[in-house]
């Protein structure tokens, strides 16, 4: 039963040393960062500057929230780190509901301070000419699955040596992000195929995380280390 309220992280509701509030605000306000800043690069029409906008969006997110919340700003890589233990279930549930209050946040403002012939060019995820709804869920799987292995390696808290470049990780606004499609689709009103950017990302997020923690195995801890209870990431030490 101990174990079970642990892995739940129902004590965090009432526990104020946990940061648990502080930390949703963070991924509130990482999610409307990125979709702010990221879908309205996407008016430019130029794939360069826009994944450079999500990325730059993302690792300023992670760079001011990573302390507080860990920075995930994505609902894949909170599934992926939840599936494996590293975030407790009502904290990971939580920070996807907040990721997405925060995207539709960040897709209104940007709308709303937006000309209407912009509209056509707010971010909104579909799917290319000829890609099948299936071909779709695939690409999403992918995507996620390399960005949350990717996470996974960059923040193992027994290697230190990658700290430095955890938040610089990619990630970019080709879906793989459940939140930031919502946030867009929510405002725009369409949500053609939208069921393949949540359940491709979650699922290929979840893949990774039990590859990553079962398969091939994160570096090898300090006894110290792998006794140590859940905490959010630090910006000395990122914990997965």
């Amino acid at each position: 039963m101990a174990n079970l309220k642990e892995a739940l992280g129902a004590n965090e509701l009432t526990d104020k040393k946990s940061g648990l509030y502080r930390a949703l605000v963070a991924e509130f306000l990482g999610t409307l960062l990125l979709n702010f800043f990221g879908c309205g690069s996407v008016i430019t029409g130029n794939v360069v500057a826009i994944s450079l906008a999500f990325g730059l969006a993302v690792a300023s997110a992670i760079q001011g929230i990573g302390h507080v919340s860990g920075g995930h700003v994505n609902p894949a890589v909170t599934f992926g780190l939840m599936v494996i233990g590293k975030v407790p279930v009502i904290r990971g549930l939580l920070y996807v509901i907040l990721q997405c209050i925060g995207a539709i946040a960040g897709s209104g403002i940007l709308r709303a301070l937006s000309a209407e012939r912009m509209e056509h060019a707010l971010g909104v995820v579909s799917l290319s000419p000829g890609v099948t709804p299936v071909q779709g869920f695939g690409i999403e799987f992918f995507l996620a699955f390399i960005l949350v292995l990717v996470v996974c390696g960059a923040c193992d808290a027994a290697k230190p040596d990658s700290k430095g470049i955890a938040p610089l990780v990619p990630r970019t606004g080709a879906g793989m992000n459940p939140a930031r499609s919502f946030g867009s689709a929510v405002v725009m009103g369409l949500f053609d195929d939208h069921w393949l950017y949540w359940v491709g990302p979650i699922l290929g997020g979840m893949a990774a995380g039990l590859i990553y923690a079962f398969v091939i195995g994160p570096a090898k801890e300090s006894q110290e280390s792998s006794n140590r209870a859940y905490t959010v990431a630090a910006t000395d030490e990122k914990e997965v």
